[in-house]
């Protein structure tokens, strides 16, 4: 029975995430539709590519975006997986025929440049970033900067600005050069959004404190904070001296309450704070602290 159960929920939650990566398509396609594509701005990676050949040829742009994507796909599902191409067709697919549907809507901003750019690029950015949450991919060019990384001494990040600056490049062809800077200005804009949607804004971060007093370091967190924490021994490289380094982790919201802390009790501590994608198992709650 409970087999059952947990094989019925499984199924559950795969049809909410691929609800969510539909959703998170239409809300992408309704940001190019009604904000950027009428105010002459693209988007980056093959839909920004896409967008200057719909206008070159007077093509469907829904057509290209699933025409082009189809080898970055395949890509997808040779080097992350299975799930991600599944889920990436979804998108994908709902990024295509949104296009379509919403061809016709009326701009909702018209002219103000500076307006185009930042809520195109938020709407846009929220769609990508609630598809990605939910395991899937709107634009294949991500997938080829992943397999670049692996094959040459560069990171991710470098090559999507490599492969997305022959992009703008592309775009000042048909949008010109103010189009080409706009289309850039609001791709920046929507990753920041896709960062903030996939990790969320209450991400959390890990401190690690070095202090003359971790005893009463690790009370005063729980007390006043509500957090634990935990030790390790840690040795200077010059001195030799041992120390006991402190390592806490905890919400952003939590942040300058622990700093604070931190100042109170031993303002000499040498402290260092990560940001932490996710968190899983252990003890991470928060007791209560009134």
């Amino acid at each position: 029975m409970n087999k059952v159960k947990k094989k019925n929920r499984s199924k559950l939650f795969l049809l909410i995430r691929g609800l969510m990566v539909v959703l998170g398509g239409f809300i992408a396609a309704y940001g190019l539709e009604t904000v950027l594509i009428p105010n002459n701005v693209s988007d980056g990676g093959v839909t920004g590519i896409s967008i200057v050949l719909s206008q070159l040829g007077n093509m469907p742009l829904g057509i290209l975006i699933a025409i082009i994507n189809i080898p970055f796909v395949w890509l997808g599902y040779k080097q992350i997986g299975k799930s991600f191409a599944i889920f990436s067709i979804i998108g994908i697919a709902s990024l295509a025929i949104g296009t379509s549907l919403m061809h016709h809507i009326p701009a909702i901003i018209d002219g103000d440049t500076l307006l185009v750019t930042v809520v195109g690029g938020i709407i846009l950015g929220f769609g990508m970033g609630l598809a990605l949450r939910n395991g899937g991919a709107l634009d294949g060019i991500d997938m080829l900067a992943v397999l670049l990384s692996r094959k040459l001494p560069f990171g991710t990040s470098d090559f999507i600005l490599f492969l997305n600056l022959f992009v703008f490049i592309f775009v000042s062809t048909v949008f010109g050069l103010q189009g080409a800077i706009l289309s850039a200005i609001a791709y920046f804009i929507a990753s920041k959004v896709i960062h903030i949607v996939e990790e969320g804004l209450s991400g959390s971060k890990t401190f690690k404190i070095i202090s003359s007093e971790p005893k009463l370091m690790v009370e005063t967190i729980r007390d006043r904070l509500g957090r634990s924490a935990t030790y390790k021994e840690a040795y200077g490289g010059y001195s030799h001296e041992k120390f006991m380094e402190i390592t806490c982790v905890i919400n952003r919201l939590e942040e300058s309450k622990l700093k604070e802390i931190i100042s109170d009790i031993d303002p000499s501590a040498f402290v260092t704070i990560y940001d932490v994608a996710e968190v899983k198992g252990g003890n991470f709650r928060k007791n209560d602290i009134h």
